[in-house]
């Protein structure tokens, strides 16, 4: 039978030490970009993987990571978590993917399994959940890291740096002589607010542009919503003539409420987007939108746990930078 490769055989074969491994395998310290190359190359020849049976014997935690998020019907989500599991797969931990239909009670009872499971780490998309509700899974010293727009205490958080792109949205809609905009926001008791609303409202008066209460619809972020906010826009006194999204999802609703009410996309009605799903260039007309990457969050939060469980235990908060992608809907 084959011996199994280790830590040591990889050191050998890069020509380092096994805590220089370590370091790569971890994220626990800098490594010079030569010596990293040297040990992924290594990694790469002997096909080395992480004993993660040994791990959880010797740390007492499982090699699971639960990735807790509203809807994984939502692309935005699914590409998050592929991007997390390939980070991830490497240090031999394994993803496992939660639904939480954006309810309290399930993002309660899910952060409270993994603690219970004594998984390896949590990454959670909160929609409902307080700061005080993560105090269990802090208190555990279970890693744990935050993708949202708003802080949820000391946890690591990856979260967007949207205001430029949001400024170059209301350029676009103020190029095209939209003069009264509105948005699809999401529900009132989400936690933290909306920051996306809160951008688009204090930037509008730039452009000689602002985003009246009587403007503003509220809904769960689905296709379902993003339908019946349109449809009310619509039928308010002075109608819209640009609306903004929440996300993709509740756009393309929007979409198809424009068609069932015979208002043209952009001619009648400017369109946008937030967070460039994967269907955005897909539907018709193309969606202009806000990219958030979700790729980019997925990699930044595989990196942030893999820190955690090297031993970093100062919080820690990642800006990921989102874009601006003009398309046809504006």
């Amino acid at each position: 039978m084959q011996q199994r490769v280790t830590m040591a055989d990889v050191a050998r074969a890069a020509g380092v030490s096994s805590a220089t491994v370590s370091y790569v395998l971890s994220g626990k310290r800098p490594v010079a970009p030569e010596t990293r190359a040297a040990v992924e190359a290594a990694i790469e020849e002997l096909s080395f993987t992480v004993n993660a049976t040994a791990r959880s014997l010797r740390t007492g935690r499982s090699s699971l990571v639960a990735l807790i998020v509203p809807d994984i019907a939502n692309p935005f989500f699914a590409q998050l978590a592929g991007a997390l599991q390939e980070e991830l797969r490497g240090l031999g931990l394994h993803v496992v993917v939660c639904s939480t239909r954006a309810r309290r009670d399930e993002e309660k009872a899910l952060l409270a399994e993994a603690v219970d499971q004594r998984f390896a780490g949590v990454v959670i998309t909160p929609f409902r959940l307080r700061p005080q509700d993560f105090q269990p899974a802090i208190d555990s010293g279970m890693p744990l890291v935050v993708s949202a727009d708003v802080s949820f205490g000391p946890v690591d958080l990856v979260t967007p740096d949207a205001r430029a792109a949001t400024r170059r949205a209301l350029e676009q809609v103020t190029a095209a002589r939209r003069r009264r905009i509105a948005m699809i926001a999401g529900p009132r008791d989400a936690t933290g607010g909306d920051p996306r609303l809160e951008h688009i409202r204090s930037l509008a008066p730039q452009f000689g542009l602002s985003l009246p209460h009587e403007l503003v619809v509220r809904g769960e972020h689905t296709r379902e919503a993003g339908a019946e906010g349109f449809g009310t826009l619509m039928n308010r006194r002075y109608r819209p003539d640009a609306v903004f999204c929440g996300n993709d999802v509740m756009a393309v609703g929007a979409l198809d409420k424009a068609h069932d009410l015979g208002i043209h996309i952009p001619d009648d009605v400017a369109l946008i987007g937030h967070d460039d799903a994967s269907f955005a260039s897909l539907v018709r007309p193309r969606l202009t939108t806000i990219r958030y990457p979700a790729a980019e969050v997925g990699r930044t939060a595989a990196q942030l746990l893999t820190e955690r469980l090297g031993g970093r235990d100062v919080p820690k908060t990642v800006h990921v930078k989102a874009e601006f992608v003009a398309r046809a809907s504006v």
